[in-house]
């Protein structure tokens, strides 16, 4: 019988109403027993029960190292896993995981949008449609998926785009890779990946990359206050195409070439990022030696940047090849 282990970190899917709001309570045991799963061997494991909200870099390495040791794992070896996980930062998670796993085993996030005590709950449901996924033999070789409100989603790209509606994820960089229907694991699509990186190690808990946006009248006080406070990188969402303003260029300039690893991303949900404007837009950044970044989002390009100084120079000529092969795709 197919093996599928459950990993549980907490979420809406684990949240149950208390006065002081809704809270992670319930343990992986109790989801798996609300998702009605048949035919399929489930065990379940408990590593934290929080919001993702409150995650951090060290919390997320958890998760990798839990993944990690279940898939070294010779007596009685998991044919998938699956990680229940709130959704506010399941993009993180997802993108780091996907960028450190080689085993062709599929690895899939989940969670929910209603607390697992409301009547009309959307997590047993998820639920059993990622233990479908994880055990189904098309989803090897996938990498990790988010599998969500039926749709099977690559990590790559994917981002939640709605704070309530059920089906809160989509992927804002390609396609989905398939449905879940009637039981049924369906994949149309095989999601293009990079090689894997090495896994996080201590020192990532304590990588400091800062997301900083762009908005009209935008200075250098958030650059200044991020690099004083010990970012060794910054992703920078641009405006539009990815622009910025002359006071910003001039001092991402500056920052450059102080170690600070500086990457041009776009505060727009969809669409490349190219340094096609002058007079303070992305051509002046990139003049100033920014790379951009088009094929992941801000928010999984910072954990990329994260990963890869944790145990990297931020050597600009070694950070533009880093982004080109594991944030845009391209071959080295």
């Amino acid at each position: 019988m197919t093996r599928v282990a459950v990993i549980a970190t907490g979420g809406t899917i684990a949240s149950t109403a208390t006065r002081g709001g809704v809270v992670a309570t319930r343990n992986a045991e109790a989801l798996v027993e609300s998702a009605r799963i048949n035919d399929i061997d489930v065990e379940t494991h408990d590593l934290m029960t929080v919001g993702s909200y409150r995650m951090t870099l060290g919390h997320i390495r958890s998760v990798s190292d839990a993944v990690a040791g279940l898939l070294q794992r010779r007596q009685d070896p998991v044919d998938g896993i699956v990680i229940t996980h709130g959704t506010d930062t399941m993009e993180e998670t997802a993108i780091l995981l996907d960028l450190v796993h080689g085993d062709p085993r599929p690895l899939v996030l989940t969670g929910a949008q209603r607390a697992s005590d409301a009547t009309d709950g959307d997590g047993p449901r998820n639920l059993a449609d990622a233990i479908l996924a994880a055990a189904a033999p098309d989803c090897r070789g996938l990498g990790v998926l988010i599998v969500f409100a039926g749709r099977v989603l690559p990590a790559r790209g994917t981002r939640k785009v709605h704070t309530t509606a059920l089906d809160a994820f989509h992927s804002v960089v390609g396609g989905k890779a398939g449905d879940v229907s009637d039981g049924t694991v369906l994949i149309r699509a095989v999601p293009r990946r990079p090689a894997p990186l090495p896994r996080p190690t201590a020192r990532f808990d304590g990588t400091r990359v800062d997301l900083i946006e762009m908005y009209p009248g935008a200075d250098a006080a958030l650059l200044t206050a991020a690099v004083a406070a010990g970012a060794r990188g910054i992703v920078l969402a641009g405006t539009g195409i990815g622009n910025a303003n002359p006071v910003v260029v001039a001092a991402v300039r500056e920052l450059v070439g102080d170690d600070v690893a500086v990457v041009l991303s776009t505060r727009v949900a969809q669409g490349p990022v190219e340094g096609v404007y002058g007079d303070g837009g992305g051509a002046d950044l990139v003049a100033a030696g920014v790379p951009t970044a088009s094929g992941l989002p801000a928010s999984q390009l910072r954990m990329l940047l994260a990963l890869w100084l944790s145990e990297n120079r931020a050597d600009a000529a070694r950070v533009r090849s880093m982004i080109a092969t594991y944030a845009d795709n391209k071959e080295e």
